[in-house]
């Protein structure tokens, strides 16, 4: 009997030492660790500077918060963000905490990333900000999404978190913008227990999110740092509070764990692209199925499905009969994210009609992709589908 996970366990005797090393130790609170993985993950994006938290949720709280506190702030409140249709809720939740106003943009059916078109004619003069999400591995098409930005005064924010590894064009997604944030939960590209990063380029950005990511004081800032006068005197230093700030620390068991699963991260990728082209060749041209469009070269989170319109196949029907077959499915993330009760706390517009993203949350659904050899799984879900 074969069966089909959404995910599986990305570690092997090389976690388990780690963490038997922070153990010997006995000092399990942020440390080097941690900075040794931050310095590593930077590395690995090529990106000036990373901030470990406890999630990719608390990434983009921490990315956004930043904003308002930079010495010329980048955000104020009512400041307009065009988000996508279609994303996690801790995407929206940050811009709704810090009474910034959202504005909806449909979906690309093929891509599942924003429809271009609509995106173009969503920016506003009141446009201050882009949160670009890279959907299930596939990057944006960065270099149109800089087109309709031109020369206005837009931030750019990436929202990385299931699509840690893409690359567009040849540069890791997640760096084009101000901030980039990514996740390691466990059915993400790889795993530390829990934990999230941001990456930036500025300097005062990262400063501002070391110093909120616990409580918003100075302790953890350099000497020499963009958003205080520290001083040599340690001991006024260690309350010293600077900003409103939260406690969203990783543990240090995360952060070694995150360091040797940066090791295996190329292959882990290799190997979910190795699945995908097995994916992509069986699934295509398929009578009943639109799959996701890779823009360029996608990280492949899941494979996604959406039922073609002439189709005569229920949802419901496909869903019984995964399940039956031992195959793990699950909507397309939130399906379309404009139907939640929740938007009735939100400052909100919702631009034009969502009709792909109401879609895709009738007609789509998406199965897990690894990091091991899933020849025989995606031969069984071809068999099951057809």
């Amino acid at each position: 009997m074969i069966k089909y996970p959404l995910a599986s366990s990305t570690w092997d005797e090389k976690e388990i030492e780690a963490i038997n090393g922070v153990i010997a130790k006995d000092m399990y609170t942020m440390g080097e660790g941690v900075k040794q993985f931050e310095d590593d993950f930077a590395k690995f994006v090529n990106s000036k500077y990373a901030v470990m938290v406890n999630s990719g949720s608390s990434a983009n709280l921490i990315a956004v918060a930043a904003m308002f506190y930079t010495k010329n702030p980048k955000l104020k409140r009512g400041d307009e963000v065009i988000v996508p249709a279609v994303s996690w809720s801790t995407t929206y939740y940050p811009l709704y905490q810090y009474g910034l106003k959202l504005k909806f943009v449909d979906v690309d059916l093929h891509t599942l990333n924003f429809d271009l078109e609509q995106l173009k004619l969503a920016v506003s003069d009141n446009t201050k900000m882009i949160l670009a999400v890279n959907l299930l591995g596939n990057p944006n098409n960065f270099d149109a999404i800089k087109e309709i930005i031109g020369s206005r005064d837009i931030i750019l924010m990436e929202d990385n978190c299931e699509s840690m590894g893409a690359e567009f064009k040849g540069k890791q997604t997640g760096t084009f913008g101000l901030v980039g944030t990514y996740s390691t939960f466990f059915s993400h590209h790889m795993a530390t227990m829990e934990g999230g990063l941001i990456v930036t380029d500025d300097e005062e950005m990262y400063h501002v999110m070391v110093c909120l990511r616990a409580h918003g004081w100075t302790r953890h800032l350099p000497k020499e740092n963009k958003i205080s006068n520290k001083s040599d005197n340690w001991f006024e230093e260690s309350f010293r509070f600077l900003l409103p700030g939260y406690n969203v620390r990783p543990v240090e068991m995360s952060g070694v764990i995150g360091v040797e699963q940066l090791k295996k991260l190329p292959s882990f990728l290799n190997q979910r692209r190795k699945n995908a082209e097995l994916f992509v060749s069986l699934f295509k041209d398929h009578k009943d199925f639109y799959i996701q469009k890779d823009i360029d070269n996608s990280s492949w989170f899941g494979f996604s499905f959406i039922i073609k319109p002439e189709s005569n196949l229920n949802r419901l029907d496909i869903v019984k009969k995964l399940e039956e077959n031992h195959i793990d499915c699950r909507p397309i993330v939130t399906g379309d994210f404009t139907k939640n009760e929740v938007l009735k706390y939100f400052d909100c517009e919702i631009f034009g009609e969502m009709k792909n993203a109401q879609y895709l949350d009738k007609k789509g659904f998406f199965v897990g992709n690894h990091q091991i050899d899933l020849t025989e799984e995606i031969k069984h879900l071809y068999k099951v589908l057809s």
